[in-house]
């Protein structure tokens, strides 16, 4: 069983669609699932932030969202200088305000860890 501290979970809901972000924290960074409608991996991309331009990868490719991503993998790892891991179920293209709301809400989560 994980601890409540290392384990984050909330549902965030924006324009009509209703998103469960889930972040797991280790010493060295973070795997966060992003998850629209059912909870299953999705496109998969990982960062390291430990110079001054995070080194990113790209594990499963995904049809939509790939640059949404790339921002979250590449600025959480940047702010935690460490490793995440984003993986990304979406039902359809995620519109700029979505974006950002949902990058607020992980970066809150992984800020306050």
């Amino acid at each position: 069983m994980l601890s409540d501290s290392r384990y984050t979970s909330r549902v965030v809901n924006v324009e009509d669609r209703i998103f469960k972000i889930q972040v797991l924290n280790f010493e060295n960074g973070n795997f966060i699932s992003v998850s629209e409608g059912s909870e299953k991996i999705g496109s998969m991309m990982a960062s390291i932030g430990t110079g001054f331009i995070p080194a990113t990868t790209t594990i499963i490719p995904g049809k939509t969202s790939p640059l949404f991503l790339k921002l979250i993998s590449e600025q959480v790892s940047a702010s935690t200088k460490g490793i995440a891991i984003v993986s990304a179920f979406v039902e359809k293209e995620l519109k700029p305000e979505t974006t950002k709301a949902l990058m607020n809400s992980i970066l809150e989560i992984v800020q306050n860890e």
